[in-house]
């Protein structure tokens, strides 16, 4: 099968000087998690949800003091794109997208015709008669949180174990919602200061031991978990089939999820999809 029989077009683009807000507004508008940086009618480079969340925190001081109103793309955008042709074969596509752990491809002929993304593909894979369980190729490396654990916690774990998702558990070890960098780079996590952002709590009091509760004031705490999870949770059993994991991944435009057997077994996501077609 050829990259035209399955690419997605027209293609969202977006010019270096606009704002990552107005990047990270298209990006909600149209439910997609990249854009093509186009200057001059050439693509330039590209920008996704996890650059919105990535790059912006990497960048300097002198970035992390302005608003996203005022950030241009060209700040946290890849440059020089890697890009296919209609005519290219899926495999080479699979075998790109693995080695230089990328997400999607501009595709061009004489200009930008279409995108072609790891959604494409994992759609493609869920028309078909596989008999490929989810147990044969999800990842049973998982990172967890805690629900109460903060922000920064998150995207340090992420970070160190080089993931874009994380399971979020309760008390009894049960799973209750998952981050990725999706929840992460759609949420105002900075405040006008580059600072976390914080939430009011209400501390409440009792006038007497069996008065009645009143609010007491206000205290600011910062972010956790459970605030920017996306829950409940969708999950698949380790015995379902693998193409009916890819169908739950599109239809409710996902990049993963965990996979149950007996409490958590792991995870898997269009990149394990990607990699099972590839090998």
């Amino acid at each position: 099968m050829k990259v035209k029989d399955v690419m997605s077009s027209p293609v969202r683009v977006i010019a270096p000087e606009e704002t990552i807000a107005h990047a990270r507004r298209l990006m909600l508008k149209h439910g997609i998690g990249r854009l093509v940086v186009v200057d001059d009618e050439k693509a330039i480079g590209i920008v996704t949800k996890s650059d919105l969340m990535w790059k912006l925190r990497q960048a300097g001081s002198m970035w992390r003091r302005r608003s996203i109103d005022h950030i241009p793309v060209r700040v946290v955008m890849s440059e020089n794109p890697i890009t296919t042709y209609p005519d290219a074969l899926l495999e080479e596509v699979e075998e790109l997208m693995l080695e230089n752990n990328i997400s999607g491809l501009p595709v061009m002929d004489k200009g930008l015709v279409g995108m072609i993304s790891k959604f494409d593909i994992v759609r493609q894979f869920s028309s078909t008669k596989s008999r490929v369980r989810v147990g044969d190729i999800m990842s049973d490396f998982v990172v967890t949180v805690h629900r109460h654990h903060s922000i920064a916690h998150v995207i340090d774990e992420m970070q160190k174990n080089e993931v874009h998702r994380v399971i979020v558990m309760e008390d009894d070890d049960t799973p209750v919602g998952i981050i990725t960098s999706s929840n992460l780079a759609f949420t105002e996590l900075e405040d006008e200061r580059g600072e976390m952002s914080e939430k009011g709590i209400k501390m409440t009091r009792k006038d007497s031991p069996a008065g009645r509760k009143r609010f007491r004031d206000i205290e600011k705490k910062g972010l956790v978990a459970e605030d920017v999870m996306s829950s409940p949770l969708i999950t698949v059993s380790k015995d379902e089939l693998a193409v009916n994991a890819a169908k739950m991944l599109i239809e409710h435009k996902i990049e993963g999820m965990p996979v149950m057997d007996k409490g958590l077994a792991g995870v898997i996501a269009k990149t394990d999809i990607i990699r099972m077609l590839w090998g």
